[in-house]
């Protein structure tokens, strides 16, 4: 059996996702991986190499190579090894950071860029330590070395302080027994011919999303508990374990909100929509000309790259704003969208406060989103504050009508996101719909996208600028549309010039 310190990890949470890895690999949703997560991961491990001063990095490739890399390395007396690669009666692993102390005796430094010690980590580095012991090394320290979100930068970037070294080695030294169970467990359970037969559970989501989930539940009635939008993950369990599972089973019970009996009623009776006109006037009477429709795009790089910002930070780089100055008034519109490679806050800061008005109406989906990040422009830019706070304080949320139910039809299945809710007030409108657009479809692409914009040829930047200003520019215009349609159900007779 080959077995990697992620493959252990994966079979810790759930032996089964092993098996079906190795036996059923094609019913994988990989739509679980993160690709962000993943290079955030990489630049992390990267930069942590550099905390014990000179290393040496055992390169990736062949297996068998860096196991002979690693061995001459520790012969040789390197200090410190970065991915020094070890294997064990099939048993696999690269140790971030090798403290090599010379006699077999080493210390552990597996890093992570998350910013605390998560409890998947200790049996991920009690692994790492079982192998290396069963190699004849003395493992003196295990340690986990993780981002500090207090670290505020300041000039250049000092990695001391934007990482912190936990010591778990006493948890991970009592670990070791069940290491050597969990191995033995885990090699008769992959010697299983039939599928095993283990059922779901919380564990199908913690520690990680498992890509399983979908083949597990094949054979569940379609929709079930787990569509059921904005209920905790306990109480969909607690609802599958009492045997509450199809939108029938749940109908009959009392275990919901009345906002998720809604989508089930709507579901199982295919009623028209839903429409609250009283609550709906009511919201729209917060609103007032002139309006501003805004929508901001941010990226939280997990190494701060800009003075006075943290990790994981959220940076705002670009925005869009529709506005309509009066009543049967023009739409207009305009953005701002930062280039990469100097901090992108203060332009933006500068334009917004241009582009908004003091005392006007801005409305945002999701307001809290668009107001966390202008107070953050306010603190961090004093002088700006008073006009941005103005900013902060007159914005309302277009949300509120969906998250109320004020308005909901069974095409929003439940959510009150606006790429659900967009869908299914405009079904047929192409020019509301994310999928046509090019290069960026959603705010997690916008975001990876401004990030590669700093290695991007000057051409492929320009192409990637307008890909970018389109997919925000939808956003805001697609609010305007929501607002509209709003006026429409309520029956308001809205005068438009767009």
């Amino acid at each position: 059996m080959y077995l990697s310190k992620s493959k252990y990890c994966s079979a810790v949470q759930c032996p089964k996702m092993l098996w079906l890895k190795k036996n059923k690999p094609e019913e994988f949703d990989d739509s679980v991986m993160n690709e962000a997560i993943l290079e955030t991961g990489n630049e992390v491990g990267d930069l942590a190499m550099g905390l014990f001063g000179d290393f040496v990095e055992v390169p990736f490739g062949d297996l068998g190579e860096m196991l002979r890399i690693t061995k001459e390395l520790i012969t040789a007396g390197e200090k410190i090894i970065a991915e020094a690669s070890f294997s064990y009666n099939g048993l696999f692993c690269s140790v971030d950071i090798l403290k090599n102390q010379g006699d077999n005796q080493v210390e552990i430094y597996e890093v992570k860029s998350s910013t605390s010690v998560k409890d998947i980590y200790y049996d991920d580095a009690a692994y790492q330590c079982y192998v290396l012991t069963k190699l004849g090394y003395k493992v003196n320290r295990v340690c986990i070395v993780h981002i500090d979100n207090h670290y505020e930068r300041f000039g250049e970037l000092d990695i001391h302080k934007l990482f912190h070294t936990e010591d778990i080695s006493s948890d991970v030294f009592a670990l070791q027994p069940d290491v050597e169970q969990n191995l033995k467990n885990l090699e008769k359970y992959m010697q299983q011919k039939q599928e095993p037969c283990d059922g779901i559970g919380t564990h199908c989501f913690s520690p990680y999303e498992c890509g399983f989930f979908g083949y597990c539940t094949r054979e569940l009635p379609k929709p079930n508990i787990f569509d059921v939008a904005g209920a905790r993950l306990s109480t969909k369990f607690k609802c599958y374990e009492k045997g509450l599972i199809s939108f029938e089973d749940l109908n009959t019970c009392d275990a919901l909100s009345a906002g998720q009996y809604k989508q089930i009623e709507h579901e199982l009776y295919n009623y028209p929509p839903y429409i609250d006109q009283v609550a709906i006037r009511k919201f729209l009477e917060t609103l007032s000309y002139p309006i501003y429709f805004l929508d901001f795009e941010s990226f939280q790089p997990a190494v701060p790259l800009y003075d006075h910002s943290k990790p994981f930070e959220q940076i705002v780089f670009q925005y869009s704003l529709h506005y309509i100055e009066h009543e049967g008034g023009e739409l207009k519109h305009t953005e701002h969208l930062a280039y990469p490679g100097v901090d992108p806050r203060r332009a933006l800061a500068e334009q917004l406060c241009r582009d908004i008005p003091l005392d006007v109406c801005t409305t945002a989906y999701n307001m809290g989103f668009e107001k966390g990040r202008i107070k953050g422009l306010a603190e961090l830019y004093p002088d700006l504050a008073e006009h941005l706070m103005n900013i902060h304080d007159n914005i309302q949320d277009l949300m509120i009508p969906f998250q109320k139910k004020y308005y909901y039809s069974k095409a929003m299945q439940g959510s009150y996101s606006i790429k659900y809710v967009l869908p299914a007030l405009f079904p047929d409108d192409p020019s509301l719909d994310y999928h046509n657009l090019e290069g960026v479809h959603n705010g997690g692409e916008a975001s990876a996208t401004f990030k590669k914009m700093a290695t991007m040829t000057p051409e492929e930047l320009e192409e990637y600028r307008k890909y970018l200003l389109k997919y925000c520019g939808l956003d805001t215009f697609a609010m305007v549309k929501v607002w509209e349609k709003l006026n429409e159900v309520s029956g308001y007779n809205l005068k438009k010039t767009w």
